[in-house]
């Protein structure tokens, strides 16, 4: 067998097709090209790998790909083992306004303890996190708490978000009373996707309510909820995010009566040195923004 073949049969089985792994190969070859290696390594072995559409590896391509992942999986750490770089490399996902308004502060706190600290930092929420963690994509997540994390995964506890709606200046309303009270909400409700954690919350109180509040309008940010219910398309199920201030067209109206989220840091596996003082830095700079 080609070793080449085999470097390549591994992206495709662990991102789920040819296309996808293209997209993931740490170096430039084409889709004709990845397809007609794979070819190769299959009449080489008399035996089909994986089915292509759906994307379905087969018994001989499962038992070929679990006898060679740990090689090429560890390959790049193994290199930066060797170069003395692996234990300063940590690659980081969270939402968008973690990594933009409390990341950099946090990080002045770890790059005193760790020197030459290098970071590859991804945005995404809660379910995209998730499937990163699982396809070894990211080494860590800030990012919602399950009650119930996947076998293997290790977390940390942050801090409580409040549930919050989001709602226009201009709309007149300044408290969650003015909506229950009605008959049936009007105004179309803005939210993150439904599998993710601020979502579930809001519909899970919405239920203990006994309010009917279907989404009408569903976005990939916080930030386009805040966009969108300025511009008056609707109410925004948000949650209240220390030393964020929403924009002057918006009103941030608490919801006490809603579970608050939790938020903290997921890792896959056993923690290494330096996530365990990653995960130390964070609360440290959680319990400064909280004031001790």
């Amino acid at each position: 067998m080609n070793i080449h073949h085999l470097e390549l049969f591994y992206y495709v089985a662990k991102h789920g097709g040819i296309m996808e792994a293209v997209r993931k190969i740490p170096y430039g070859i084409q889709q004709p090209a990845v397809s007609a290696q794979i070819l190769q390594l299959e009449r080489a072995l008399g035996t089909k790998l994986f089915q292509r559409r759906p994307f379905v590896l087969s018994a001989e391509g499962v038992r070929l790909f679990e006898f060679i992942k740990p090689f090429f999986g560890d390959i790049v750490k193994v290199a930066g083992e060797i170069m003395g770089k692996a234990a300063r490399f940590v690659r980081l996902g969270a939402s968008g306004p973690v990594l933009r308004h409390h990341l950099p502060q946090a990080l002045q706190l770890l790059r005193e303890a760790t020197p030459g600290l290098r970071l590859q930092l991804t945005e995404g929420y809660e379910p995209q996190l998730m499937q990163m963690l699982k396809r070894d994509e990211i080494d860590l997540a800030i990012t919602a708490l399950n009650d119930s994390m996947p076998s293997g995964f290790g977390t940390a506890p942050l801090l409580s978000l409040p549930l919050a709606l989001l709602v226009s200046k201009a709309c007149g309303i300044r408290s969650p009373g003015d909506l229950w009270k009605r008959d049936s909400i009007d105004e179309p409700l803005i939210t993150l996707p439904a599998d993710d954690g601020i979502s579930r919350h809001f519909q899970n109180g919405l239920q203990q309510l006994g309010v009917d509040w279907p989404p009408g309008l569903v976005v990939s940010s916080l930030e386009l909820i805040e966009t969108y219910v300025a511009e008056g398309f609707g109410f925004g199920a948000v949650v209240q995010v220390p030393g964020i201030k929403p924009g002057a067209a918006v009103r941030l109206i608490p919801l006490p009566d809603f579970a608050p989220l939790k938020v903290g840091i997921v890792w896959n596996g056993t923690a290494s040195p330096l996530i365990q003082s990653m995960v130390t830095a964070f609360q440290g700079y959680v319990r400064k923004l909280a004031g001790g």
